[in-house]
Protein backbone atom coordinates (compact mmCIF):
# COMPACT_ATOMS: atom_id res chain seq x y z
CA UNK A 1 0.00 0.00 0.00
CA UNK A 2 1.49 3.53 -0.44
CA UNK A 3 1.97 5.65 2.30
CA UNK A 4 0.86 8.86 -0.22
CA UNK A 5 -1.58 10.83 2.65
CA UNK A 6 -1.67 14.23 2.54
CA UNK A 7 -1.34 15.25 5.96
CA UNK A 8 -0.60 19.24 7.86
CA UNK A 9 -1.34 21.16 10.12
CA UNK A 10 -4.50 22.97 11.45
CA UNK A 11 -4.44 25.40 14.59
CA UNK A 12 -7.72 25.97 17.04
CA UNK A 13 -8.27 28.53 19.40
CA UNK A 14 -7.45 28.62 22.85
CA UNK A 15 -9.22 26.72 26.00
CA UNK A 16 -8.29 27.00 29.58
CA UNK A 17 -8.94 24.54 32.58
CA UNK A 18 -10.43 25.19 36.10
CA UNK A 19 -7.11 23.89 38.62
CA UNK A 20 -7.64 20.67 40.38
CA UNK A 21 -5.55 18.93 43.09
CA UNK A 22 -3.12 17.16 42.21
CA UNK A 23 -3.57 13.15 42.40
CA UNK A 24 -0.54 11.30 44.77
CA UNK A 25 1.94 8.41 43.60
CA UNK A 26 2.84 10.25 39.85
CA UNK A 27 6.24 10.84 38.94
CA UNK A 28 7.01 13.99 37.82
CA UNK A 29 6.14 14.80 34.59
CA UNK A 30 9.42 16.24 31.99
CA UNK A 31 8.73 18.75 29.30
CA UNK A 32 6.55 17.90 26.79
CA UNK A 33 7.84 19.90 23.79
CA UNK A 34 5.59 22.14 21.57
CA UNK A 35 4.06 21.01 18.49
CA UNK A 36 1.87 22.07 15.76
CA UNK A 37 -1.45 20.81 15.62
CA UNK A 38 -2.90 16.98 14.72
CA UNK A 39 -5.73 17.92 12.30
CA UNK A 40 -5.18 17.60 8.60
CA UNK A 41 -4.87 19.47 5.64
CA UNK A 42 -3.69 18.29 2.26
CA UNK A 43 -0.78 20.08 1.19
CA UNK A 44 2.22 17.67 0.50
CA UNK A 45 3.20 13.95 0.55
CA UNK A 46 4.57 11.29 3.30
CA UNK A 47 7.21 8.70 1.86
CA UNK A 48 5.58 5.79 -0.15
CA UNK A 49 5.22 2.54 1.98
CA UNK A 50 6.92 -0.17 -0.32
CA UNK A 51 5.61 -3.74 0.31
CA UNK A 52 2.20 -2.79 0.39
CA UNK A 53 0.80 -1.90 -3.10
CA UNK A 54 -1.46 -3.50 -5.40
CA UNK A 55 -0.25 -6.37 -6.97
CA UNK A 56 2.59 -5.22 -10.11
CA UNK A 57 2.99 -2.30 -7.86
CA UNK A 58 4.84 -4.06 -4.64
CA UNK A 59 8.59 -2.94 -4.04
CA UNK A 60 10.21 -5.30 -1.49
CA UNK A 61 10.92 -3.80 2.20
CA UNK A 62 13.90 -5.83 3.41
CA UNK A 63 13.09 -7.08 7.42
CA UNK A 64 13.64 -5.06 9.90
CA UNK A 65 17.18 -4.97 11.79
CA UNK A 66 16.59 -5.16 15.58
CA UNK A 67 14.11 -1.63 16.08
CA UNK A 68 15.39 -0.35 13.01
CA UNK A 69 12.50 -0.80 10.39
CA UNK A 70 12.88 0.24 6.24
CA UNK A 71 9.29 1.02 6.20
CA UNK A 72 8.45 4.61 5.46
CA UNK A 73 5.22 4.50 7.33
CA UNK A 74 6.74 3.30 10.02
CA UNK A 75 6.92 6.05 13.05
CA UNK A 76 8.07 4.21 16.17
CA UNK A 77 9.59 0.84 16.85
CA UNK A 78 10.22 -1.78 19.69
CA UNK A 79 6.99 -0.18 21.82
CA UNK A 80 5.03 -2.46 24.66
CA UNK A 81 1.51 -3.05 22.74
CA UNK A 82 0.35 -0.13 22.14
CA UNK A 83 -3.26 1.21 23.21
CA UNK A 84 -3.51 4.62 22.00
CA UNK A 85 -2.16 6.78 19.51
CA UNK A 86 -2.41 10.59 18.50
CA UNK A 87 -0.73 12.15 16.01
CA UNK A 88 0.90 15.44 16.64
CA UNK A 89 3.00 17.13 14.02
CA UNK A 90 4.20 16.77 10.36
CA UNK A 91 7.62 18.30 9.29
CA UNK A 92 6.26 19.86 6.21
CA UNK A 93 9.59 20.10 4.97
CA UNK A 94 11.12 16.48 5.31
CA UNK A 95 7.81 14.45 5.75
CA UNK A 96 8.62 13.19 9.07
CA UNK A 97 5.62 12.39 11.09
CA UNK A 98 5.47 12.81 14.96
CA UNK A 99 3.16 11.07 17.19
CA UNK A 100 2.64 10.03 20.86
CA UNK A 101 1.49 6.56 21.78
CA UNK A 102 0.71 4.60 25.18
CA UNK A 103 1.61 1.31 25.96
CA UNK A 104 -1.02 -0.61 28.51
CA UNK A 105 0.76 -2.51 30.88
CA UNK A 106 3.95 -0.24 31.04
CA UNK A 107 1.74 2.89 31.69
CA UNK A 108 4.34 4.84 29.66
CA UNK A 109 3.05 7.70 27.65
CA UNK A 110 5.87 7.60 24.55
CA UNK A 111 6.41 10.51 21.87
CA UNK A 112 7.94 8.87 18.46
CA UNK A 113 9.53 10.22 15.47
CA UNK A 114 10.88 8.21 12.39
CA UNK A 115 14.50 6.45 13.07
CA UNK A 116 14.22 8.80 15.91
CA UNK A 117 14.59 6.66 19.85
CA UNK A 118 11.42 6.79 21.68
CA UNK A 119 10.94 9.52 24.37
CA UNK A 120 9.16 9.04 27.27
CA UNK A 121 6.75 11.86 28.37
CA UNK A 122 5.67 10.08 31.49
CA UNK A 123 5.46 7.14 33.25
CA UNK A 124 1.91 6.70 35.10
CA UNK A 125 1.25 4.17 37.87
CA UNK A 126 -1.48 1.78 36.75
CA UNK A 127 -2.88 -1.69 37.29
CA UNK A 128 -2.74 -3.79 34.24
CA UNK A 129 -3.67 -6.98 35.80
CA UNK A 130 -6.75 -7.16 33.93
CA UNK A 131 -7.86 -5.71 30.54
CA UNK A 132 -6.97 -2.44 32.11
CA UNK A 133 -3.98 -0.19 32.55
CA UNK A 134 -3.38 2.87 30.44
CA UNK A 135 -5.73 2.16 27.46
CA UNK A 136 -6.98 5.52 26.00
CA UNK A 137 -5.35 8.92 24.86
CA UNK A 138 -6.67 11.66 23.19
CA UNK A 139 -5.16 15.61 22.76
CA UNK A 140 -7.04 18.70 23.60
CA UNK A 141 -9.06 20.43 20.52
CA UNK A 142 -6.74 23.38 21.36
CA UNK A 143 -3.55 21.20 21.48
CA UNK A 144 -1.42 23.75 19.64
CA UNK A 145 -1.98 26.43 22.14
CA UNK A 146 -2.11 24.54 25.55
CA UNK A 147 -0.36 20.83 24.67
CA UNK A 148 -2.84 19.20 26.52
CA UNK A 149 -3.00 15.39 26.74
CA UNK A 150 -5.87 13.07 28.37
CA UNK A 151 -5.60 9.42 29.22
CA UNK A 152 -7.66 6.55 30.72
CA UNK A 153 -6.18 4.41 33.26
CA UNK A 154 -6.68 2.17 36.01
CA UNK A 155 -5.76 2.45 39.44
CA UNK A 156 -5.93 -0.34 42.20
CA UNK A 157 -9.06 1.50 43.32
CA UNK A 158 -10.34 3.02 40.09
CA UNK A 159 -10.35 3.82 36.58
CA UNK A 160 -10.28 7.56 36.01
CA UNK A 161 -9.28 10.67 33.14
CA UNK A 162 -6.60 12.59 33.90
CA UNK A 163 -5.17 15.60 31.92
CA UNK A 164 -1.02 16.67 31.91
CA UNK A 165 0.60 19.51 30.67
CA UNK A 166 4.36 20.88 30.05
CA UNK A 167 6.64 20.90 32.61
CA UNK A 168 3.30 19.76 35.44
CA UNK A 169 2.58 16.66 37.31
CA UNK A 170 -1.11 14.84 35.61
CA UNK A 171 -4.25 16.45 37.17
CA UNK A 172 -7.35 14.85 37.65
CA UNK A 173 -10.15 15.01 35.30
CA UNK A 174 -12.83 11.99 36.35
CA UNK A 175 -12.23 9.94 38.90
CA UNK A 176 -14.07 7.24 40.87
CA UNK A 177 -15.51 5.14 37.47
CA UNK A 178 -15.90 1.56 38.83
CA UNK A 179 -12.65 -0.55 38.58
CA UNK A 180 -13.32 -5.02 38.82
CA UNK A 181 -12.20 -7.90 37.96
CA UNK A 182 -12.92 -6.98 34.16
CA UNK A 183 -14.66 -4.28 32.07
CA UNK A 184 -11.53 -1.98 32.90
CA UNK A 185 -10.74 -0.41 29.74
CA UNK A 186 -11.35 2.80 28.38
CA UNK A 187 -11.17 4.97 25.39
CA UNK A 188 -11.28 8.90 24.79
CA UNK A 189 -12.15 11.03 21.96
CA UNK A 190 -13.30 14.80 21.67
CA UNK A 191 -16.60 15.91 19.82
CA UNK A 192 -16.80 18.64 17.29
CA UNK A 193 -17.99 21.35 19.85
CA UNK A 194 -14.57 20.23 21.82
CA UNK A 195 -15.99 17.91 24.54
CA UNK A 196 -14.27 15.00 25.94
CA UNK A 197 -16.18 11.75 24.76
CA UNK A 198 -15.02 9.25 27.79
CA UNK A 199 -16.22 5.19 26.95
CA UNK A 200 -16.38 2.83 30.31
CA UNK A 201 -16.44 -0.64 30.91
CA UNK A 202 -19.16 -1.78 33.11
CA UNK A 203 -15.92 -3.17 35.77
CA UNK A 204 -17.21 -6.49 35.50
CA UNK A 205 -21.07 -6.14 36.65
CA UNK A 206 -23.45 -5.80 33.62
CA UNK A 207 -26.07 -4.30 35.75
CA UNK A 208 -24.18 -1.07 36.29
CA UNK A 209 -24.10 -0.56 32.20
CA UNK A 210 -27.84 0.05 33.19
CA UNK A 211 -27.44 1.91 35.77
CA UNK A 212 -27.87 6.21 35.02
CA UNK A 213 -26.13 7.04 38.40
CA UNK A 214 -23.08 4.54 37.70
CA UNK A 215 -20.41 5.77 35.67
CA UNK A 216 -19.57 2.54 34.50
CA UNK A 217 -20.29 0.79 30.90
CA UNK A 218 -21.18 4.35 29.65
CA UNK A 219 -20.13 6.30 26.95
CA UNK A 220 -19.84 9.89 28.60
CA UNK A 221 -19.74 13.42 27.47
CA UNK A 222 -17.79 15.69 29.96
CA UNK A 223 -16.00 19.05 30.02
CA UNK A 224 -11.94 19.86 30.81
CA UNK A 225 -12.74 19.95 34.06
CA UNK A 226 -15.12 16.68 33.86
CA UNK A 227 -18.40 18.08 35.17
CA UNK A 228 -21.10 17.35 32.01
CA UNK A 229 -20.96 18.87 29.47
CA UNK A 230 -23.52 22.12 27.77
CA UNK A 231 -26.15 20.34 26.00
CA UNK A 232 -26.08 16.92 27.34
CA UNK A 233 -29.30 14.94 26.87
CA UNK A 234 -30.05 15.36 30.91
CA UNK A 235 -29.16 18.06 32.41
CA UNK A 236 -26.43 17.61 35.14
CA UNK A 237 -25.70 14.00 33.91
CA UNK A 238 -22.38 13.18 32.43
CA UNK A 239 -23.84 9.95 30.50
CA UNK A 240 -24.60 10.03 26.84
CA UNK A 241 -25.22 7.16 26.10
CA UNK A 242 -25.03 3.36 27.97
CA UNK A 243 -24.87 -0.17 27.46
CA UNK A 244 -21.11 -1.07 27.02
CA UNK A 245 -18.78 -3.63 28.32
CA UNK A 246 -15.79 -3.37 27.36
CA UNK A 247 -14.86 -0.31 24.81
CA UNK A 248 -11.83 -0.82 22.60
CA UNK A 249 -12.80 2.47 20.22
CA UNK A 250 -14.05 5.42 19.88
CA UNK A 251 -14.15 7.53 17.19
CA UNK A 252 -16.07 10.69 15.41
CA UNK A 253 -16.35 11.33 12.16
CA UNK A 254 -14.96 14.63 10.58
CA UNK A 255 -18.35 16.60 10.45
CA UNK A 256 -19.16 15.20 13.94
CA UNK A 257 -22.54 13.98 12.31
CA UNK A 258 -21.43 10.08 13.43
CA UNK A 259 -19.75 8.62 16.73
CA UNK A 260 -19.01 4.95 16.65
CA UNK A 261 -17.68 3.09 19.58
CA UNK A 262 -16.87 -0.83 19.34
CA UNK A 263 -17.34 -2.86 22.63
CA UNK A 264 -16.17 -6.51 23.49
CA UNK A 265 -19.39 -8.21 23.84
CA UNK A 266 -19.97 -11.40 25.77
CA UNK A 267 -21.12 -13.25 22.82
CA UNK A 268 -19.30 -11.22 20.16
CA UNK A 269 -17.42 -8.37 18.83
CA UNK A 270 -19.80 -5.30 18.33
CA UNK A 271 -19.71 -2.17 16.64
CA UNK A 272 -22.14 0.98 17.68
CA UNK A 273 -23.47 4.04 16.61
CA UNK A 274 -23.70 6.31 19.27
CA UNK A 275 -27.44 7.62 19.55
CA UNK A 276 -27.37 11.02 22.28
CA UNK A 277 -29.16 9.71 25.38
CA UNK A 278 -30.46 6.45 24.07
CA UNK A 279 -29.08 3.19 25.11
CA UNK A 280 -26.58 1.70 22.87
CA UNK A 281 -29.07 -1.42 21.94
CA UNK A 282 -28.70 -3.53 18.73
CA UNK A 283 -25.34 -3.37 17.28
CA UNK A 284 -24.46 -1.68 13.94
CA UNK A 285 -22.62 -4.82 13.23
CA UNK A 286 -21.27 -7.86 15.31
CA UNK A 287 -18.49 -10.38 15.09
CA UNK A 288 -19.08 -13.62 16.65
CA UNK A 289 -15.91 -15.16 15.87
CA UNK A 290 -14.39 -12.25 18.20
CA UNK A 291 -11.06 -10.80 15.86
CA UNK A 292 -10.60 -8.72 18.79
CA UNK A 293 -12.38 -5.40 17.01
CA UNK A 294 -10.83 -2.27 19.05
CA UNK A 295 -9.83 1.11 17.23
CA UNK A 296 -11.71 2.84 14.88
CA UNK A 297 -11.65 5.50 12.26
CA UNK A 298 -14.75 7.21 11.25
CA UNK A 299 -14.58 8.10 7.69
CA UNK A 300 -17.22 9.63 5.36
CA UNK A 301 -17.49 6.48 3.71
CA UNK A 302 -16.37 4.31 5.90
CA UNK A 303 -15.61 3.04 9.27
CA UNK A 304 -12.10 1.69 9.35
CA UNK A 305 -11.93 -0.59 12.61
CA UNK A 306 -8.43 -2.39 13.94
CA UNK A 307 -8.65 -5.88 15.09
CA UNK A 308 -6.09 -6.99 17.71
CA UNK A 309 -6.66 -10.81 17.79
CA UNK A 310 -6.36 -11.56 14.40
CA UNK A 311 -3.28 -9.79 11.41
CA UNK A 312 -4.61 -6.56 9.70
CA UNK A 313 -7.56 -4.03 9.79
CA UNK A 314 -11.40 -4.48 8.59
CA UNK A 315 -13.30 -1.65 6.59
CA UNK A 316 -16.98 -1.61 6.56
CA UNK A 317 -18.15 0.28 3.24
CA UNK A 318 -20.79 2.92 4.23
CA UNK A 319 -23.43 5.02 2.84
CA UNK A 320 -23.71 8.90 3.99
CA UNK A 321 -26.34 7.94 6.21
CA UNK A 322 -24.75 5.46 7.95
CA UNK A 323 -25.90 2.48 6.96
CA UNK A 324 -23.40 -0.07 5.68
CA UNK A 325 -23.02 -1.10 1.72
CA UNK A 326 -21.74 -4.31 1.99
CA UNK A 327 -19.36 -6.69 4.69
CA UNK A 328 -16.37 -5.98 6.37
CA UNK A 329 -13.57 -5.74 4.10
CA UNK A 330 -10.29 -7.31 5.71
CA UNK A 331 -6.98 -5.03 4.87
CA UNK A 332 -3.41 -5.37 5.17
CA UNK A 333 -4.38 -8.82 6.84
CA UNK A 334 -1.78 -10.02 4.08
CA UNK A 335 2.48 -10.42 4.29
CA UNK A 336 3.82 -7.17 4.05
CA UNK A 337 1.50 -5.41 6.54
CA UNK A 338 1.82 -4.69 9.91
CA UNK A 339 0.13 -7.86 11.98
CA UNK A 340 -2.44 -7.33 15.06
CA UNK A 341 -3.78 -3.74 14.99
CA UNK A 342 -5.08 -2.10 18.16
CA UNK A 343 -5.31 1.44 18.40
CA UNK A 344 -6.26 2.82 15.13
CA UNK A 345 -7.10 7.32 14.86
CA UNK A 346 -8.40 8.37 11.44
CA UNK A 347 -5.58 11.60 10.09
CA UNK A 348 -7.82 12.31 7.16
CA UNK A 349 -10.30 10.71 5.06
CA UNK A 350 -8.45 8.00 3.49
CA UNK A 351 -5.56 7.95 6.22
CA UNK A 352 -4.99 6.56 9.83
CA UNK A 353 -2.40 6.15 13.08
CA UNK A 354 -2.25 2.85 14.19
CA UNK A 355 -0.26 0.94 16.74
CA UNK A 356 0.27 -2.80 16.89
CA UNK A 357 -0.14 -5.53 19.66
CA UNK A 358 1.98 -7.97 18.40
CA UNK A 359 3.75 -9.03 21.64
CA UNK A 360 0.58 -9.93 23.23
CA UNK A 361 -0.16 -12.99 23.40
CA UNK A 362 -1.12 -15.09 20.37
CA UNK A 363 1.05 -12.54 18.41
CA UNK A 364 3.89 -12.75 16.39
CA UNK A 365 6.40 -9.66 16.82
CA UNK A 366 8.96 -8.76 14.25
CA UNK A 367 12.35 -7.19 15.61
CA UNK A 368 10.65 -3.76 15.77
CA UNK A 369 7.85 -4.67 17.37
CA UNK A 370 5.59 -3.49 18.73
CA UNK A 371 5.20 -0.26 15.73
CA UNK A 372 3.25 3.02 15.78
CA UNK A 373 2.68 3.63 11.74
CA UNK A 374 0.55 5.44 8.92
CA UNK A 375 -1.90 3.53 7.00
CA UNK A 376 -3.23 4.99 4.01
CA UNK A 377 -6.79 3.14 2.02
CA UNK A 378 -5.69 2.60 -1.52
CA UNK A 379 -7.91 5.52 -3.80
CA UNK A 380 -9.86 4.06 -6.10
CA UNK A 381 -11.00 1.58 -3.65
CA UNK A 382 -12.70 1.10 -0.31
CA UNK A 383 -9.84 -1.55 0.66
CA UNK A 384 -6.96 -1.70 -1.64
CA UNK A 385 -7.33 -4.67 -3.69
CA UNK A 386 -8.30 -4.97 -7.27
Amino acid sequence: MLVGCAVGLLAAGCASFPEQPAPTGWSPAPQLTPQAGPEPELPGQLPGSPGQGRPGQQTPVPPPQGCKDFNPAVVGTCLSPVSAVALTDVNQTTGAVTALATERATGRLVRVTKDVEPVVLHAFEVDASSDGGLTGLTLSPTYPEDQLVYVYLTTPTDNRVLRIAPGDVPKPVLTGIPRGPSGNRGVLAHDRTGALLVATGDAGDPASAADPASLAGKVLRIDGSGQPARGNPTEGSRVLASGLRSPGGLCVSGDGSKTWVTDAGAAGDLLYRVEAGRPLGDPAWSWPDKPGVSGCAALSNAVWLGTSRTPGTLVLPMNPDGGFTGKPEPYLDEEGGYGRIGAMVAIDDNAALVGTVNKDAGGAPVSSDDRVAVVVRQSGSENGRD
